[in-house]
């Protein structure tokens, strides 16, 4: 039973007031004694006062006893339900992370089908064009050869209307430039056509989002598949300077590694305002490999850089970023064992560095 605090001022001003009482009876008492000797009925009265203000105050200090342990109860449930408050807000803010990150894989899922379905589709054509003008060489090669033995002869030969009109015809086409500019036309024809199997090899590696298997990959590869794919976007806003050192090949997914290059890159070029440089460096210490991406943009604001990894968090303007591309990178290197450090200064630009452990250590 809880008892009201009205309850309880009630019973310690009446032990209050019987104290005062028994103090007023006692005195009278003495003087009684001391004037006729006759005060046997008024020490009974003390003493049945006395024996009720016992009572009464111990019914006051076990009152006050239940009350203060109801309150300490009532605190203690106060501060585990404020606990269990706490803990099912960052369980929703963890369930709400989780499931963006499965948005997110699943968005990355179906675009490396979609990749590598076109990859597939491209590459089949791309192959017999290939090699369909490395065999058209070899053709105007042996057409050349022909047309200089014809012109050997023909310069033997004596003058004739015949004569004349072959040299006029050579003059008219131009059969300087044609031999020189047909060489260099299929030169570089064969030379684009394996820049596109290259790009679709590396949109191919590239698209393997969905693969988990732990291999021992060349991260140096990786990085420069994912700059070729990200050639378009990167050409007009930075220069790419490579300070590659000596790496061993890495135990990771080299599908999920290169994600977070290509984040990193991403966030790069954005962070370049106009046109700026993005140097790429790599280096071994340890039983760990290093690889940083620096750019010359904008920087970051002291009191961002603790909140840069935040699902959700962008310093980007609304409907231009989600906040998920540095989130899934820390992730993906969190579950690789390793880690991402970052320096920035606002102004002069940001370093991003990635550790990673050559080999992963068994579960």
């Amino acid at each position: 039973m809880v008892m009201s605090e009205d309850r309880l001022h009630e019973l310690a001003a009446e032990n209050i007031r019987l104290k005062k009482m028994v103090s007023a009876l006692m005195d009278r008492a003495e003087q009684g004694l001391s004037a006729d000797g006759s005060g046997f009925s008024l020490f009974e009265t003390t003493i049945m006062l006395e024996r009720q203000i016992k009572a009464r105050t111990q019914a006051l200090e076990v009152a006050l006893h239940d009350n203060e342990q109801i309150n300490r109860a009532l605190l203690a449930a106060k501060q585990q339900l404020e606990q269990e408050k706490d803990e099912q807000s960052k369980l929703i803010d963890k369930l709400a992370e989780i499931h963006s990150q499965l948005l997110q894989a699943e968005k990355l899922a179906s675009i490396g089908q979609l990749a590598a379905g076109v990859a597939h589709e491209i590459n089949n054509p791309i192959g017999f064009v290939n090699s369909n003008l490395g065999t058209l060489k070899g053709y105007v090669a042996d057409l050349l050869g022909l047309i200089d033995a014809y012109q050997a002869v023909e310069e033997q030969l004596p003058d004739s209307p015949q004569k004349d009109i072959l040299a006029a015809e050579r003059q008219r086409v131009d059969l300087a430039f044609l031999r020189q500019d047909v060489v260099d036309l299929l030169a570089e024809s064969i030379d684009g056509a394996g820049r596109v199997r290259h790009i679709v090899q590396d949109l191919r590696d590239f698209s393997r989002t969905g693969e988990v298997s732990w291999e021992a990959a060349d991260l140096h590869a990786g990085l420069d598949s994912t700059l070729n794919l990200l050639a378009s976007e990167l050409r007009d806003k930075a220069e790419i300077v490579r300070e590659y050192g000596e790496l061993p090949r890495v135990e990771c997914i080299p599908s999920q590694i290169n994600q977070v290059f290509m984040n990193l890159l991403g966030n790069a070029a954005h962070a370049i305002a106009g046109h700026g440089t993005i140097t790429l460096r790599s280096g071994c210490a340890g039983d760990q490999v290093w690889i940083s991406v620096t750019d010359t943009g904008a920087g970051i604001a002291a009191d961002h850089l603790a909140k840069i990894f935040d699902p959700f968090f962008t310093t980007r303007p609304v409907g231009k970023g989600s906040g998920l591309g540095l989130s899934m990178a820390y992730r993906i290197v969190d579950q690789h064992h390793g880690r991402i450090d970052v320096s920035s200064q606002p102004g002069q630009g940001s370093c991003f560095t990635i550790w990673l452990p050559i080999r992963q250590q068994a579960a």
